[in-house]
């Protein structure tokens, strides 16, 4: 007489959600316990149940991705699995696709798969008809499912109600809606203020990286992160769904006509508009950049006003404040010291000495500097005069002016930064 031969049982069990997991006899448990008594009535056939515990809680059903079920699978290839048991066949997937999928591996690896409580068994054709049958079934119910779920979110957003999802920075969620976090409101103001006095979203995020503020993830701010800020409509108390703007319940953190300003800005300086040449005027390039080398104050931006035209210029704080001027260098036109800087920065972009200077004092790799500055130089005279700002007051620690002459100072650790902006853009 042949010996039995042993059919090694896995029983893999799921839950979708991870409410009642806690409990000291779950609903994991529970499918447990009714796979092991029907694995028992059949030991006359040599089944066995394997000790090991296949067990995803809080997990969908609407896709593999589940670590137990991915050491199940492991294991059937491995040969250590006859067959599977679970109590329901969607414990195992709700998807027909991924059933389908998942059966090839079974005929190939020799795995059977049996429900507890639909009686199915695929080692015979009857059962396997019957759950196909079911499957249909289970998708049916997911998608029904999802279908009410998705109505009843957009039902509650055009309420205004706060239905989950990532937070926006600036808020925290309590009690299941979204209120003001403090800390995070201050800069959301301030980034908002920014914008409108600089209209560059690159210098408001190289700002926060140099004053070691980061995102909530703990990552380097990109100019992506500040455009989504500027235009999620979350912080002037409202809610967008698929294009339609509704009143949200939560209080707003930035005032109305800051945000009109703002849009009316990024609306200015669109790449079409940009074309027609209707560019909102940008801010000071040299703004807390320029000193004077005569008197070792700052030289502040301010403007003057002549036959209705409007004229920019740099003045010498420290001469401004004495009864008599004694400065030479007193007033400069921006235009004239704007474009001095700008031009001898270029210049030392192109300069290959220039670069591995730069990347000896910072300690970077010589090609690398000399690639990124090479290309900056290069397409310098193309770019726009927020982006040629921002990269001016990234690079440049301190430009001194006098009556004969410009002496520029770079700021090393300027171009690090951008080096890490520049990569971090290259990843998003």
């Amino acid at each position: 007489m042949e010996p039995k031969k042993t059919n090694k049982c896995a029983i893999y069990c799921r839950k979708s959600v991870e409410e009642g997991l806690e409990q000291e006899f779950n609903s994991l448990d529970a499918q447990r316990e009714a796979g092991e008594y029907f694995i028992k009535s059949q030991a006359a056939k040599g089944w066995t149940c394997l000790e090991k515990r296949y067990e995803d809680g809080g997990y969908s059903g609407g896709n593999t991705n589940r670590p137990a079920l991915k050491q199940l699978l492991a294991d059937c290839e491995a040969g250590l699995v006859n067959t599977i048991v679970v109590y329901k066949i969607d414990r195992l997937s709700r998807s027909i696709c991924d059933f389908a999928e998942l059966s090839k591996k079974f005929d190939e690896w020799g795995v059977s798969f049996v429900s507890v409580t639909q009686d199915i068994n695929t080692s015979s054709s009857s059962g396997r008809m019957m759950l196909n049958i079911l499957m249909t079934f289970a998708q049916f119910e997911r998608e029904v499912i999802a279908e009410r779920v998705r109505d009843k979110m957009a039902a509650t957003r055009k309420k205004g109600k706060w239905v989950g999802g990532t937070v926006p920075y600036g808020y925290k969620v309590v009690d299941k809606r979204l209120e003001v976090n403090e800390e995070e409101a201050v800069r959301v103001r301030n980034i908002f203020r920014r914008y409108i006095e600089i209209q560059s979203a690159r210098q408001i995020a190289f700002e926060l990286n140099f004053d070691g503020v980061a995102t909530r993830k703990g990552k380097a701010w990109t100019p992506n992160h500040i455009y989504r800020m500027l235009k999620n409509h979350h912080y002037i108390g409202e809610v967008e769904y698929k294009g339609e703007v509704c009143a949200g319940e939560h209080v707003g953190i930035i005032d109305r006509a800051v945000w009109d300003r703002v849009h009316e800005i990024l609306s200015n300086n669109t790449p079409e508009r940009r074309k027609k040449g209707e560019r909102v005027a940008s801010v000071a390039m040299l703004k807390g950049i320029l000193k004077c080398g005569h008197c070792g104050g700052a030289m502040t931006p301010t403007y003057g006003r002549h036959n209705g035209k409007t004229y920019p210029y740099y003045i010498c704080s420290k001469d401004v404040k004495r009864a008599v001027s004694s400065c030479p260098v007193k007033r400069i036109s921006a235009g004239d010291i704007e474009k001095l800087v700008s031009d001898q920065l270029a210049k030392f972009l192109r300069t290959p000495d220039f670069a591995r200077r730069i990347a000896d004092t910072a300690e970077l790799d010589v090609k690398e500097v000399m690639d990124m500055l090479g290309d900056i130089g290069t397409v310098w005279n193309e770019m726009y005069p927020e982006e040629k700002n921002r990269l001016v007051q990234l690079l440049i620690k301190q430009a001194v002016v006098t009556e004969t002459g410009l002496d520029l100072e770079i700021r090393t650790d300027g171009v690090k930064t951008l080096r890490e902006e520049m990569a971090a853009n290259a990843q998003n």
